[in-house]
């Protein structure tokens, strides 16, 4: 079945993510060839829906673009992240 276009509004948000995360979205995006904003609400839609947003191929994808960039974070892991604090470069140590 062919669904029709769908009109949204998007807003900007300013939302914090792990940075080595950040990096396998954006290259995952890429490789999609479609933005990263776009691979998010996927991921979200999917997960409201209580289904698996990627097929077994992409999975294999994700795990190679993970060792790429040294994200070794799991799901198990989504609760107890704490934030470093980053000194400015012209702060005193």
């Amino acid at each position: 079945m062919v669904r029709k276009a769908m009109t949204v509004e998007r807003v900007q948000t300013g939302v914090r993510l792990e940075k080595r995360l950040v990096k396998v979205l954006k290259a995952l995006a890429e490789h999609r060839d479609i933005s990263l904003g776009d691979l998010i609400e996927g991921i979200v839609l999917h997960a409201f829906e209580g289904q698996a947003p990627f097929s077994p191929e992409t999975l294999e994808t994700i795990d190679q673009l993970k060792r790429i960039y040294g994200l070794e974070l799991g799901a198990a892991d989504s609760h107890r992240l704490v934030e470093t604090i980053a000194k400015a470069d012209d702060e005193p140590s």
